[in-house]
């Protein structure tokens, strides 16, 4: 992105921890509560009439980067149009929002959730639901660029102008210290009735988008596909998955699926250690039985392992996961019995200038098979590849 071209992240008590399922989140009610906002109206996930699931990923949108300028606004409208083409060409069930869907450190406003708003508009615009996790953007404090600084040393302030995204008698003053990851999940739960995020289990924060959620039968009400949702760090944090979330997916995994029936996929946002040992050479052609168009950069991994991998590769019923982070690469590769998967930058904030597009994935659910491709926002498809049948 523009800154780093600068600058270079059990029973009842299991039930409870399976904080977002769609089906097993508990209620309003169930919380002694009555139902109210999103418990009340939102609808569960379900396999379409013709036995399939479509999910679009849109990844590191990158929204809000040089607000003060001509060229950040044009970067925005550039994402606005990409994830606009995609969905009318798609038309998914669901959308991943595959982190960085702001550039937190390149956001000197109050709260960056307008700009959080903003990106997720496209899917609520055309109601389709959709799902969010953490980047390593996201919630970063204010980069000051070295060119505000005058001879003087005093930095001139360069706030956005107020816009029609401003909040009504909103401060619109600056704001340095970024917009915690809590806050903009809350924003966008408590505002959204098609949002299927959740802020997780406090037990597991700072990692926050920790979620799981089911996608029923289209012929009966139980669960026919898994998705989980993990906050792989950076940001206010290290760049990580932690011991805690693995217990975590582990609990969750054995309560939902205990026999491993139900196919699983896996989404978070900084491509793990294993990525870079499947990872084709950087620059190289991408060969079989990798897929994919684009391999410009080394994969850039989280700081460390801490078992996640392990866990996932125990679990046949995973098929794939799927990472944003790395805009030059798109690939699929095979890793033990699973895929590791790259979407394709959707957004024209960040760095790189390959074409934008996203990467899609469609699920039968009998006979079960994932497959996936790359929609460009050009409307071009390619990179079918089948992570299972």
């Amino acid at each position: 992105m523009r800154w780093r071209r600068s600058l270079a992240a059990a029973g009842v008590l299991l039930a409870a921890l399976a904080l977002t399922t769609a089906g097993l989140r508990p209620t309003a009610t169930e919380r002694g509560q009555p139902p109210s906002g999103a418990d009340a109206s939102r609808p569960p996930l379900r396999f379409g009439s013709g036995g399939s699931f479509k999910v679009a990923l849109f990844a590191d949108l990158h929204y809000g980067e040089d607000a003060w300028t001509d060229w950040g606004p044009a970067q925005d409208a550039g994402s606005d149009r990409v994830m606009a083409a995609v969905l009318d060409a798609e038309k998914p069930d669901l959308v991943v929002y595959l982190g960085d869907l702001v550039t937190a450190n390149n956001l000197p406003i109050p709260n960056a959730s307008l700009y959080w708003d903003r990106a997720v508009s496209a899917a609520r615009g055309r109601g389709i639901p959709w799902a969010s996790v953490f980047g390593n953007h996201d919630d970063m404090p204010f980069e000051w660029p070295p060119e505000w600084f005058s001879p003087d040393g005093v930095p001139p302030l360069r706030c956005p102008p107020p816009t029609s995204m401003s909040a009504s008698g909103a401060d619109q003053g600056c704001s340095f210290r970024g917009t915690p990851r809590i806050d903009l999940i809350t924003a966008e739960i408590s505002k959204n009735r098609l949002s299927y995020s959740s802020s997780g289990p406090k037990d597991l924060w700072p990692g926050v988008s920790n979620y799981v959620l089911q996608v029923l039968s289209r012929s009966h009400d139980d669960p026919a596909l898994l998705l989980y949702f993990l906050d792989s760090g950076g940001g206010s944090y290290t760049e990580v998955l932690s011991s805690a979330q693995v217990k975590w997916f582990q609990s969750q995994s054995q309560f939902l699926n205990p026999n491993g029936r139900i196919p699983e996929l896996i989404f978070w946002h900084i491509p793990s250690t294993a990525y870079v040992k499947v990872a084709p050479k950087a620059k190289s052609e991408i060969r079989k039985p990798c897929v994919g168009s684009i391999n410009k950069e080394d994969v850039a991994p989280q700081a460390a392992e801490w078992g996640m991998m392990d866990a996932l590769a125990k679990r046949p019923s995973v098929k794939a996961i799927f990472v944003g982070h790395n805009h030059g690469l798109d690939w699929c590769c095979p890793y033990e019995k699973m895929w590791l998967c790259f979407a394709r930058h959707t957004g024209y904030g960040g760095y790189g200038n390959w074409p934008r597009g996203a990467r899609i994935i469609q699920i039968t659910e009998n006979p079960s098979s994932t497959v996936s491709w790359i929609r460009m926002e050009n409307g071009t498809k390619h990179s079918d590849v089948t992570l299972s049948s």
